[in-house]
């Protein structure tokens, strides 16, 4: 099959409760062991650093026991789970059975259960879905080997040669890994499993959608037929893709319904550590990339980081006031913000494996600057619809600074950011008739005089929220 769009339909926005949500992305081995705690060899002292062997026993309990956490003291209201289903490695994305939970996790019933206490609370969960590729302990991946081109599964897989040789492998992969062969996506009975397994987690489990691992490997006309299948088990069901860079061949409303913006992290980074944009120039590429997002800018999925990444902690050099600058944007915008585990509490970390240490549950470990920021800024976005609705609106640009106004109905805000040196006495127009404004953070006056707000020195590094006086 080609990848065109001709033959397919545009379909429905987005669900309604994506602009809302704010995601949770938990690494299940890393996040929380729950009682009874699992019986793995090897296991390591929760407090070790990881390898990419190692495994440390978070499971499905361990979330159900975090939950209120989640809910009460981040504030976050929608839950990522990286790979869940039966698997060999400590990151699951090798799936040897795709209908089961790994026993290292837990079992299906207990993930019922946390899905169920999930919805009880007025959250959602979506799960990840790695249907590019399989383990090698895969079952009819494990008969192409026994039985070579005789192997009833021969067409499941692309093989160059047989026998099926592993070092290096003759077969298709992701990425070269040759525990990970490539499934055969023009083969139906493979596309038949996928969307069997799609279906099969929505209307038995009830999960809300999925994320799609590496989609950019398979047939976007298969991407049509899935959202299609998915959407027609659970119309409230989120799509979201694992795309890198250009985000709108996923997006056009016949695909995905968002996917990880990691295009917004790079302009993030690139304005508040590389410096390779000034904030002109980070307006100006905002402002395009919420245009070429158009509608689907409020379910795309806004993140910092992920287990793929560098922690941002790591990255900004342990530097808060720059981490102040970039959540303080990532909250503000629209598309739901995404907070990797940890990262709340000021967990660090360098790239895979690095990045995936466990979360740390004596709190004696975490930095509470960084704890208050999170907490900060998520009351906010829950406070104002114009960060979850709304349209934003550039003011000013100079050298570091940037300011916008976010607005929708009468709700309205202004964050201004600087990542540069200081400006000793800052002052723009503001447009609208309102003059009383207020810092989120200390409650601290500014009034718009002929249409005009100075704000006296703006320190550099910093980001400042002013709430909108009535």
């Amino acid at each position: 099959m080609g990848d065109t769009d001709s033959a397919f339909q545009r379909e429905s926005s987005p669900p309604d409760w994506v602009a809302e949500a704010i995601f949770y992305q938990i690494f299940p081995d890393r996040f929380c062991r729950g009682k009874p705690y699992p019986d793995l060899p090897n296991l390591a002292s929760w407090n070790d650093l990881p390898t990419r062997e190692n495994f440390f026993g978070g499971n499905l309990q361990g979330i159900l026991d975090q939950l209120d956490y989640l809910e009460n003291e981040v504030g976050v209201n929608a839950i990522y789970l990286n790979p869940i289903f039966k698997a060999e490695t400590n990151h699951k994305y090798d799936t040897t059975d795709y209908f089961q939970v790994d026993p290292a996790f837990g079992t299906n019933d207990l993930f019922r259960k946390l899905v169920d206490e999930v919805h009880r609370r007025g959250m959602h969960i979506i799960l990840d879905g790695v249907f590019n590729h399989c383990g090698m302990q895969f079952p009819p991946f494990q008969d192409l080997i026994r039985n070579g081109e005789k192997s009833e599964y021969k067409d499941w897989f692309l093989a160059q040669s047989y026998p099926i040789k592993t070092d290096p492998p003759n077969y298709l992969t992701c990425g070269g890994a040759a525990y990970l062969p490539k499934l055969n996506h023009a083969y139906r009975p493979v596309q038949e499993l996928i969307l069997k397994v799609a279906t099969y987690w929505i209307k038995e489990f009830d999960i809300d959608g999925w994320r799609l691992d590496v989609p950019f490997k398979i047939s976007r006309d298969f991407w049509h037929e899935f959202r299609q299948v998915v959407r027609n088990a659970n119309p409230q069901a989120y799509l979201v893709g694992e795309i890198w860079r250009e985000a709108v061949p996923w997006i056009k409303g016949n695909i995905f319904d968002g996917v990880t913006n990691y295009r917004l992290r790079e302009l993030l980074l690139d304005y508040c550590l590389t410096h390779v944009l000034d904030a002109e120039d980070f307006a100006f590429e905002t402002d395009m990339l919420l245009q070429a997002h158009g509608d689907a800018s409020h379910a795309m999925l806004n993140l910092l980081g992920s287990h793929d990444t560098s922690r941002i902690l790591t990255l900004l050099r342990g530097d808060i006031n720059r981490l102040k600058v970039v959540l303080t944007y990532l909250m503000t915008v629209l598309g739901a913000p995404l907070i990797y585990y940890g990262d709340e509490v000021g967990l660090l970390g360098e790239t895979d494996p690095d990045c995936r240490r466990t979360m740390p549950w004596d709190r004696n470990q975490w930095n509470l600057e960084v704890v208050g920021l999170y907490r900060r800024l998520i009351a906010l976005r829950k406070e104002h619809p114009c960060l979850r609705q709304g349209k934003r609106e550039t003011l000013f640009f100079f050298n570091g600074v940037f300011a916008y106004r976010m607005s929708h109905e009468r709700d309205e805000i202004i964050v201004v950011l600087n990542s540069r040196e200081s400006v000793p006495d800052l002052t723009f127009l503001v447009p609208g008739q309102s003059s009383g404004w207020k810092d989120y953070e200390t409650g601290g006056p500014y009034t718009a005089r002929e249409g005009k707000i100075n704000l006296g020195r703006m320190p550099s590094c910093s980001a400042l929220v002013l709430e909108k006086q009535y």
